[in-house]
């Protein structure tokens, strides 16, 4: 295949890419607003909601180190469409989840498709796109923070006029859509196998690569331990279940700010180290106001969370910046995330635990900002110059 394909199949490459980012994370903060009511309707409670959290990510991991080996036997283009495809057939099915078992096993489906899709745009648009990398991994991470943002503010009305369920499927419409975009710009077969390239080797023990690690599995564990806890920890609060998504869309929807800002800003610093430093310090601030204002000041926490987990968009224009070639980029985006999510899976499963048996949300607070310590050094080996 070649780097860049006829006109109407670049075209239908980009829009499935777009239609992908979009909902990269649609069936994350969509459903989190929905868990009092799925909770109430199948019975479950915090651990449980706690433990769809964990799944979440620890998908994200396994996926991620699934998808590479499977994009070299099957194609990027034919590994986006399966993954798409299962992400729908998910979520699909978590909306007519009849027990906790059912909806456990429908966000295994989605999020494993969601996990291989994190995955695999990074090297499409590194094979596809060589020419505008920066204009199309742009236009992919502000797409993701849109649909981050919006799903929550589109799921609460939906689940009060049509029912959490109705607003729980309603995604699958869009990553359908994806899906066959996806089937249709895959290579047509020619007749004989085109050779495999060799998979580059990644070493886990550079500087460079555990930096990278490190940065993502404290990002993946702020950002999903939020995701997940944050509309309860405002309702805890005192906050109505309507200013908590809101709150929670404003959280997700300043990933656009990061978006526009963090790539660019990247490449023009010779060490980006500064951003991590600045993230680090809002995080700290948000869980320090969580734990003296909670209700008072939150606004101001949710923003200073929202603009803090800037270091999502800094480690993905990492792993593209550092990366050589698409299968470069494809294996380090592999293990960067696959370890990276493994590690950051924990954050929402052992916050719900740890609230349940203290009783309240300060404990968690002040353990989640003990962990900015490793955010520091990790930042720091993964941005040094190389």
């Amino acid at each position: 295949m070649t780097t860049i394909a006829p006109a109407r199949l670049h075209r239908g490459i980009l829009l499935a890419v777009a239609l992908t980012a979009l909902n990269l994370r649609t069936a994350v903060t969509g459903f989190s607003v929905l868990t009092g009511d799925a909770g109430d309707e199948l019975h479950f409670g915090p651990v449980v909601a706690g433990a769809i959290g964990t799944i979440v990510t620890a998908c994200f991991a396994v996926a991620a180190f699934a998808a590479p080996p499977l994009a070299r036997r099957l194609g990027l283009e034919r590994t986006a469409a399966l993954a798409v495809t299962a992400t729908t057939a998910g979520i699909l099915l978590r909306a007519v989840a009849w027990s906790p078992t059912v909806l456990i096993v429908a966000t295994i489906i989605a999020f494993a498709g969601v996990g291989a899709a994190n995955v695999i745009l990074i090297p499409i648009v590194k094979q596809h796109f060589p020419q505008r990398l920066h204009a199309v991994s742009t236009m992919y991470m502000v797409l993701l923070q849109v649909g981050q943002l919006a799903a929550p503010l589109l799921a609460l009305p939906l689940a009060q006029a049509y029912g959490w369920r109705t607003a729980a499927g309603a995604w699958a419409a869009v990553t359908a859509v994806a899906a066959v975009l996806w089937f249709a710009t895959m290579p047509r077969p020619t007749g004989h196998a085109a050779p495999v390239p060799p998979s580059p080797r990644v070493s886990w023990r550079t500087p460079l690569v555990l930096g990278l690690i490190g940065l993502m599995a404290m990002t993946a564990l702020h950002v999903y331990a939020l995701v997940t806890w944050f509309p309860a920890m405002l309702e805890a609060a005192g906050l109505s279940p309507t200013a908590s998504a809101l709150l929670l869309s404003w959280f997700a929807g300043l990933g656009l700010i990061a978006a526009f800002v963090v790539p660019p800003l990247t490449k023009r610093l010779r060490n980006p180290y500064p951003i991590v430093v600045v993230c680090v310090a809002l995080m700290g601030a948000g869980y320090a106001g969580m734990i003296a204002a909670p209700a008072a000041g939150a606004f101001v926490w949710a923003t200073a969370f929202g603009l803090g987990v800037s270091t999502f968009p800094l480690v993905l224009t990492l792993i593209a910046a550092r990366s050589e070639n698409p299968q470069t980029a494809s294996r380090l985006s592999g293990v960067v995330q696959g370890v990276g999510y493994g590690i950051g899976c924990v954050g929402p499963l052992a916050l719900g635990v740890i609230h349940q048996a203290s009783g309240g949300w300060n404990l968690p607070y002040g353990l989640l900002a003990a962990t900015l310590l490793v955010t520091l050094g990790a930042g720091w080996a993964a941005c040094r110059p190389v």
